[in-house]
């Protein structure tokens, strides 16, 4: 286990620590604003990744539960899932100065790559972790992988403020994204050396992917408790569209250089951190249902601060507050589906539908956003998000139980 835990954290702290050189939330926005992309296109970035990352998953659970062994199967597709930050490296040094309109389309087309392959590996990265990593130290493997790479992050935020300000924007942004790639080379050695956990044969024989959907309806009626979580998070998706013009409003409201970008990154890696440390603490003492409705109570103070802020030195807070929503999402949003999983061979299902359920509002609530945006202004859009992310606090906490505390109290009625 011990071997399993600094394997599977170091593959995963990586990734963060590339995703810190290239962060959706503040380099990418910069980046794309930087071509002259228009709103709609900035939040078609946010859109594109939570696309792949989410609508694959429940089409590739019946697969994963079919597989003996997932590391194989993650080893072999993975690296289609880091190649294409040398692409964009590629596109940023030699194409954008030439042509902005391609660039921005490879762009686009590299992160949908990224996050459709990751999305498709997302169950059976997940069931390894669920089979590798007890479940009462879940929470803290994450928290102390996100906070190792929210540390590692800052220096990678520096380095990419001093890249942005040292270098012309095509150099500058070109190896914010070799750094990315690097980081993930490392990362694919270190998921290599996991040693998954034997099983005695397949967990159950694959059936048609048609015979597979038709089962999610029944499933979601007999679980009441998952399709308000599912409800919950969709409202939060909503609110937390906002984040993906934060930068682009920062430095347009106050004329800020591109620099501003790696400063951001590094207080939105900061929010990280401490909200990692407090956190992941909480998930495995109290569930992660309250870390949840932290992380959504968090995105709606950032909301609300988008509005009030007249000074950037203020406007700093919206990207901590991120931060600690993105530690909660980190934290629990993948790990309370493996626990309302009613068995470990049912986890791949439970992730799939979690995640698969949430893409459609995911990629309309920034594209909606950036149009809104467009038309009148990033105020209003702060709003409707405060609004979403409100509207998702209220049904976490009055409707959806934490399923670790839930299927205790079942099993003591029980045994009664």
């Amino acid at each position: 286990m011990r071997h399993n835990v600094l394997a599977l954290g170091a593959d995963y702290a990586l990734f963060m620590i590339a995703l810190a050189f290239v962060s959706p939330s503040t380099i990418l926005p910069a980046f794309a604003a930087w071509l002259g992309a228009p709103n709609v296109v900035i939040g078609a970035i946010p859109a594109v990744m939570t696309l792949g990352w989410f609508l694959p998953c429940l089409f590739a659970a019946p697969y994963t539960e079919g597989l003996t062994r997932k590391l194989p199967f993650l080893v072999r597709w993975t690296i289609w899932e880091r190649v294409p930050f040398l692409v964009l490296a590629a596109a940023a040094f030699w194409l954008a100065e030439r042509s902005a309109g391609a660039t921005i389309a490879v762009l686009l087309a590299m992160l949908l790559v990224v996050t459709g392959i990751g999305g498709l590996l997302m169950p059976a990265w997940m069931d390894l972790i669920g089979r590798a990593i007890p479940v009462t130290i879940r929470g803290r493997f994450f928290a102390l992988s996100s906070v190792a790479a929210s540390v590692a992050g800052l220096g990678a935020s520096a380095l990419t403020a001093d890249l942005l300000a040292a270098y012309r924007p095509a150099a500058a942004y070109a190896l914010c994204f070799v750094c990315a790639m690097v980081c993930l080379a490392v990362s694919f050695v270190a998921l290599v050396l996991v040693r998954e956990p034997v099983a005695a044969a397949a967990t159950r024989a694959a059936e048609p992917l048609g015979v597979y959907l038709r089962r999610m309806p029944t499933l979601l009626r007999d679980d009441r408790n998952l399709a308000w979580y599912l409800v919950a998070r969709s409202l939060g998706a909503l609110g937390a569209a906002g984040a993906a013009f934060y930068t682009v409003y920062a430095l347009q409201a106050w004329r800020l250089p591109a620099a501003a970008a790696g400063m951001f990154t590094g207080l939105l890696l900061s929010g990280t951190i401490a909200g990692t440390i407090a956190l992941g603490w909480l998930a495995d003492h109290m569930g992660h249902r309250v870390v949840l409705l932290t992380g959504v109570t968090a995105s709606v103070a950032a909301n609300v601060i988008a509005l009030a802020a007249t000074s950037p030195t203020t406007f700093g807070a919206v990207f901590v507050l991120t931060g600690v929503q993105t530690a909660s999402v980190t934290i629990s949003g993948l790990s309370v589906l493996l626990e309302f999983a009613p068995a470990t061979e049912a986890q791949p299902t439970y992730l799939g539908l979690g995640q698969t359920s949430l893409a459609p509002v995911a990629f309309v609530a920034p594209l909606g956003a950036g149009l809104l945006a467009d038309a009148a202004g990033f105020s209003v859009v702060f709003f409707i998000t405060a609004l979403g992310g409100a509207a998702a606090a209220l049904v976490l906490a009055l409707r959806v139980r934490d399923p670790r505390h839930a299927r205790s109290l079942a099993a003591a009625e029980g045994r009664a």
